[in-house]
């Protein structure tokens, strides 16, 4: 089994902030988070870990691409990259927002899938939550494509359905943490 992995780490790094500040009691739900701006800024998620988590030890890496703003001082940005994969940094507008990543990683999903990818043994994961990418995920599985979603549970439903199996960070949230 290959595995090909897309990682949208300010959707990962953001949401598990909230997560974490449910889990920590500073807001009563996911929901209570979202509507109220409540994060824990005390957590990081530790990509090497991720990567781990994602990969194990006896499966062939396809690739594993990033998009975002990296922190600067995880060890996983430096290993993947001394590895040959490919980390793919956008700088933030002037209002702090990341743009074109949500549509940088479906481009690149999307034409790994069809120009590199075996599809019969081959699994695709995105760890991003987004209802943007429903349309390229639905694509791909209806022309025979595994692609699985990891994410915190309060990913879109629309998403968490179209995949072929979604796998919740949630439990995970301890272990993921740096």
């Amino acid at each position: 089994m290959r595995i090909y992995a897309y990682v949208d780490n300010s959707n990962v790094f953001i949401e598990g902030q909230r997560t974490a500040a449910v889990e920590s009691g500073l807001a009563l739900d996911i929901y209570d988070a979202m509507n109220r701006g409540i994060f824990n800024y005390a957590w990081y998620p530790d990509y090497g870990k991720l990567y781990q988590f994602l990969f194990g030890d006896n499966v062939e890496v396809g690739c594993a691409k990033l998009w975002g703003s990296p922190p600067p001082k995880d060890a996983f940005w430096q290993m993947v990259e001394r590895k040959g994969f490919k980390v793919v940094k956008f700088d933030k507008s002037v209002a702090g927002k990341e743009k074109k990543v949500d549509v940088a990683i479906a481009h690149q999903l999307t034409k790994d899938a069809y120009t590199l990818i075996d599809k019969a043994d081959s699994e695709i994961i995105l760890v991003a939550g987004d209802k943007d990418f429903v349309p390229v995920v639905e694509d791909l599985v209806a022309n025979g494509f595994q692609v699985n979603v990891y994410f915190w549970n309060h990913a879109a439903r629309e998403l968490k359905e179209t995949a072929t199996r979604f796998v919740s960070l949630n439990s995970f949230l301890k272990h993921l943490t740096r």
